[in-house]
C-alpha cells in the first residue's frame, strides 16, 4: 500500500508564476500558516508583493531550512552563501520574507544588509536607502564637529 502523497499548496506570485509546494514547507512562513489554518481547503494562494525570482529564492531556503537532518554546520554554510546577493537583492528578499512572516530568512536578510552598510558613510546609506538628507550642510558639519568620534574610519 502506497502511503498518501503529501498535500501541495499552489503560491502564485506577482507575475502569475505558480508553483507548487510541499504544505510542510510552505507554513515556514506565517501567513501561509496562518492561511491554511483559517481556510481548510486553502490549496493556492495568492502572493501578490512576491515576485517569481524571489519565490524561487525563498522556495530554496525553505528546503533546505526544512531538513531537520542538516547538520547545523551546513545549514550555516548554506545561509551564508545563499545571502550573497547584490543590495537590491536583498531588499527584495527582505521585503518578501517580511510580508511571508519567514523569521528567520527575515533575520538573515537583515543581517545581511546591516554588515553590508555598518562601515559606510551617512551619504552612501542614504544613496542606498534612498533617504534625503534634511540637514543643511552647516548643521551636518556642525553634528560631525559634536560627533567626531563616530565618524572616524
Amino acid at each position: 500500500m502506497s502511503e498518501p502523497s503529501e498535500n501541495m499548496l499552489t503560491l502564485t506570485t506577482f507575475d502569475k508564476d505558480e508553483f507548487s509546494v510541499e504544505q510542510s514547507l510552505a507554513i515556514q512562513s506565517e501567513l501561509i500558516k496562518n492561511m491554511i489554518e483559517d481556510e481548510c481547503e486553502l490549496t493556492t494562494i495568492p502572493l501578490p508583493n512576491v515576485t517569481t525570482k524571489v519565490l524561487e529564492m525563498i522556495i530554496e531556503f525553505w528546503r533546505k531550512h526544512a531538513d531537520s537532518k542538516a547538520p547545523e554546520e551546513d545549514l550555516k554554510k548554506f545561509d551564508a552563501e545563499f545571502i550573497e546577493k547584490p543590495i537590491p537583492e536583498l531588499f527584495q528578499l527582505v521585503q518578501a520574507a517580511d510580508y511571508l512572516n519567514t523569521h528567520d530568512l527575515w533575520d538573515l536578510t537583515c543581517q545581511k544588509i546591516a554588515d553590508n552598510i555598518k562601515d559606510m558613510m551617512p551619504e552612501e546609506v542614504r544613496e542606498i536607502f534612498n533617504i534625503e538628507n534634511d540637514l543643511t550642510p552647516e548643521e551636518e558639519e556642525e553634528i560631525r564637529r559634536e560627533y567626531a568620534w563616530a565618524f572616524e574610519v
